[in-house]
């Protein structure tokens, strides 16, 4: 086989990969318009600092990150959080306080910090108890995330807990993201326990009972990244790909097919290759005649028998509108947002006090330009020179989706005076690194899932076919793989019959 992968981002790259494991005579071609792999996974190493411009870490819970890092010789690398700062703080009236003590995402694990917090009122608080006796909804129909938590706890736990936590992941509009396509998982204990707090109470008992019970084996933080960051996970498995399969600074501009059925590619030459193994256009002795699909590099054209896209879906939309239409409106269905992440730097003397927890998150009724902060170099001492402190501060989404295209110059003040506000930081940074993404974050409004579902089934009887990224089935980088995974095995299962 002779394929093409469209993106060389985790999940373009991933799908290349596991490619190379499958059909191992297969050529693979993995086409990305930068000069370098990673999509927004970007590691920037600056006067000591390392600096993650987009994700800093991903969940262990989804083992598909772990595993890989571990197949392709990282597992060294790997670094848990801080066990001494596993803590969140929450925004209110301007103030930090720490999140509830087994507080998890939407639901509490125990009552008596619920009680004590400062964040809620008392009647706040009440009406989160009476959680226990709401009754259950049973059916399978979708609902908002806002809609479901005011149900389940009430209007004060979904404004100043639930709001920020899930907005600090999604950057999305609480009152249109589905439940049952981000934390599915609340709407089955709801039915199943009939209450979250009496679910969430079972959960810790058997996992505290699990513990006891493990003889061996490793165990992680919920939260790791890599020692060298997380560029290191797209270079190393790029280096996996064989030689001159990785065409970066390759932008495919149009993709169409013709009467006979193929398809075809055209692409142009966008900027300087980085690595100097790169050709500028493939070697035509290892494409076959025999193809379904080809593409034009240059000033030659060349043979796949099938492709996949690992693009932002408003750029496979685009690629897609000629030969597949319906296919391409519904992926402009699935909206998007985008963020900015802003780096500061500090001497650690700056900061005039002691953080108790890893970041913050601030919720919608703050009316601050802030979704949330990270306190990079706590999560993660690696991270600064020994006196130094690294904060990373995001902004943009749904809340403010101009920030995420806003100019570094008139960006960075607004981050700097609301961050000052929240903080107590005297001086200015020693320096400022500042990262735009635009339209990267997908948003999973109610109906995602029956909409991904008319996606798939537009596609799944093109076995040359096959679509990859955060769109669809989760947004974090283990996510990010399986989806690359399952588009290889996607267009390896057909010629494996």
């Amino acid at each position: 086989m002779n394929i093409a992968v469209v993106g060389a981002g985790i999940s373009g790259l991933s799908a290349a990969y596991r490619l190379g494991q499958l059909v191992p005579d297969a050529t693979i071609r993995v086409f990305d318009r930068r000069n370098r792999c990673g999509g927004v996974l970007e590691t920037l190493n600056r006067d000591g600092f390392q600096i993650e411009q987009s994700a800093d870490n991903f969940i262990t819970t989804i083992p598909y990150g772990v595993k890989l890092c571990k197949e392709l010789g990282l597992g060294e690398q790997l670094i848990q959080t801080n066990p001494s700062v596993r803590r969140t703080y929450v925004v209110r009236r301007g103030r930090l306080h720490l999140l509830p003590d087994g507080f998890l995402m939407m639901a509490p694990t125990k009552l008596l910090p619920m009680a004590v917090t400062p964040i809620l009122s008392p009647f706040g608080k009440l009406r989160a108890g009476l959680e226990l006796f709401i009754p259950a909804r049973k059916d399978d129909l979708d609902e908002s995330m806002a809609h479901f938590v005011r149900r389940r706890l009430g209007r004060e736990v979904f404004e100043r807990l639930v709001e920020p936590l899930v907005s600090g992941v999604y950057a999305a509009d609480m009152e249109k993201l589905s439940v049952l396509a981000t934390l599915p998982r609340f709407r089955e204990m709801e039915r199943h326990d009939g209450s979250l707090i009496r679910a969430m109470q079972k959960q810790l008992a058997a996992n505290r009972a699990a513990h006891l019970a493990e003889q061996s084996g490793a165990r992680y933080s919920m939260f790791v990244t890599l020692r060298n960051g997380l560029a290191s996970l797209c270079n190393s498995l790029a280096a996996k790909l064989q030689p001159n399969s990785l065409q970066t600074g390759h932008e495919v501009t149009k993709v169409w097919k013709t009467a006979n059925g193929q398809w075809v590619l055209e692409t142009k030459l966008c900027g300087s290759q980085t690595t100097s193994n790169l050709p500028t256009t493939l070697d035509s002795s290892t494409t076959s005649n025999s193809s379904a699909i080809s593409v034009l590099s240059a000033d030659r054209s060349h043979h796949f028998d099938a492709v996949i896209f690992a693009t932002p879906i408003h750029e496979s939309s685009r690629l897609l509108r000629d030969s597949i239409p319906k296919l391409a409106d519904k992926l402009t269905e699935i909206r998007h947002e985008g963020t900015a992440v802003v780096t500061f730097a500090f001497n650690s003397d700056q900061i005039k006090q002691s953080f108790r927890g890893m970041g913050f998150v601030v919720p919608k009724t703050e009316q601050s330009p802030i979704l949330a902060g990270s306190f990079s170099s706590l999560k993660y001492e690696h991270r600064a020179p020994k006196g130094k402190f690294l904060i990373r501060i995001f902004a943009g989404g749904s809340r403010f989706p101009e920030l995420a295209e806003l100019s570094d110059s008139r960006l960075q003040p607004i981050l700097l005076t609301a961050m000052r506000k929240i903080l107590q930081i005297n001086g200015d940074p020693l320096f400022t690194e500042i990262s735009h993404w635009p339209r990267t974050m997908p948003q999973y409004h109610v109906g995602h899932r029956e909409l991904v579902q008319e996606i798939e089934s537009l596609i799944s009887s093109d076995p040359t076919l096959a679509l990859a990224g955060n769109a669809f089935h989760g947004v974090g980088i283990p996510n990010c793989i399986q989806s690359g995974f399952q588009a290889a095995e996607k267009l390896t299962a057909t010629s494996a019959k």
